[in-house]
């Protein structure tokens, strides 16, 4: 097991479950490694923390969880990136950002693939999407009693 200093205190984690992402995140080159963090609350959210940087942490969720018709393939270019073939899992995440007036979205125009098999990442962009970088995400009614 090895420590870190976070954003959320020290962190002990095992470094074979490492999230590795080959060319890092989009202005995050520079940060390969991340930790998945324990999900303490139910809900379909969960952090990532940066092993080389205590202050980078990103939220992540399944855009699937929000929009149904969301779908994002790997091509093959991809898949070899990511160290797997065309039978293996690859799921897709997406990053959401909380702005200064606590509006919510995500990012729908860059996801995440991440396939399990090899525990890589990569963030990819869609061209010639209607997809945003910034989608809001859905309100949800409050449920009646």
């Amino acid at each position: 097991m090895k420590k870190i200093q976070s954003r959320f205190g020290e962190i002990e984690y095992d470094p074979t479950n490492i999230l590795h992402f080959p060319e890092g995140l989009i202005g995050f080159e520079n940060l390969r490694d991340f930790v998945v963090m324990p999900n303490e609350k139910e809900g379909p959210l969960f952090w990532i923390q940066s092993v080389e940087d205590p202050h980078a942490a990103f939220i992540l969720t399944d855009p699937a969880d929000f929009f149904y018709d969301y779908k994002v393939i790997p091509d093959n270019r991809e898949r070899r990136k990511l160290g797997i073939t065309n039978g293996e899992p690859c799921l897709v995440c997406s990053i959401v950002s909380v702005s200064a007036e606590r509006k919510i979205t995500m990012n729908l125009a860059a996801p995440v693939l991440f396939a399990p098999a090899t525990n890589k990442a990569l963030q990819v962009i869609l061209e010639g999407t209607q997809f945003s970088p910034r989608t809001p995400l859905p309100e949800v009614a409050p449920a009646k009693e």
